[in-house]
């Protein structure tokens, strides 16, 4: 799931089709990202260190200002319907058994509840995971929190860094940034339609954000 923020001049991103993507860019991923075997890009693996906690954050003016959260399985007013009516089931059928004669059966049936219960909470606790991205002329900064609550920051120079967008359209599509050799994947918990359009999204901020030219203070246009 993606979200789209505001600022005073409207949206900061849109999430357009690959489509859309400058072919500059696509050049640019042409050239850079090497393939596999049988033309399939391999997986990079995330090598980019995190900042120091003293790292000040980036100021803008943004590109790009993005919210990345997982998609919740079940909403909590249905998770609640799914366990009730898990719970009448599995009691009908313990005592259906019960009044058998088939008596030891009757705790599986609690077993197998408190089973889907635990899924859905360990669920529950990752969809708590969430990745910021902001793009601005100087820095790609990238902050990650996990569902204990830590945060860690990344950030990488805009001009000097290259967008990396693997197997689009697959289930196993990857989108990644990078500079001299070191990668950062993001948004690995998004589906593979919202990476694909993350990565557009992302390429086409960074190309906004290169462009952009800030005005030196202390002196005006003649």
């Amino acid at each position: 799931m993606m979200q789209e923020k505001s600022g005073p001049d409207g949206p900061l991103f849109s999430f357009a089709p690959a489509a859309l993507a400058s072919a500059a860019l696509k050049r640019h991923l042409s050239r850079r990202a090497a393939p596999g075997l049988n033309g399939v890009m391999t997986s990079l693996v995330e090598t980019w260190p995190a900042s120091s906690d003293g790292s000040e954050e980036a100021t803008g003016p943004f590109t790009m200002d993005a919210e990345l959260a997982p998609n919740r399985s079940l909403p909590n007013p249905a998770f609640t319907v799914l366990m009730l009516t898990l719970a009448a089931v599995s009691f009908v059928s313990g005592i259906l058994f019960v009044s058998m004669g088939a008596w030891p059966v009757m705790p599986f049936f609690g077993l197998d509840v408190l089973l889907v219960w635990l899924a859905f909470r360990v669920s529950y606790r990752d969809g708590r995971m969430r990745e910021y991205v902001r793009v601005d002329a100087r820095d790609i900064e990238v902050t990650r929190q996990h569902p204990t609550g830590h945060v860690r920051r990344y950030r990488l120079p805009t001009g000097w860094s290259m967008l990396r967008h693997s197997n689009a359209g697959k289930h196993d599509a990857q989108v990644a940034i990078g500079s001299h050799g070191r990668w950062l994947v993001l948004g690995t918990f998004l589906s593979p339609k919202e990476r694909d359009e993350f990565a557009a999204a992302l390429g086409a901020a960074i190309e906004r954000a290169r462009r952009f030219q800030p005005q030196e203070p202390g002196g005006e246009l003649a």
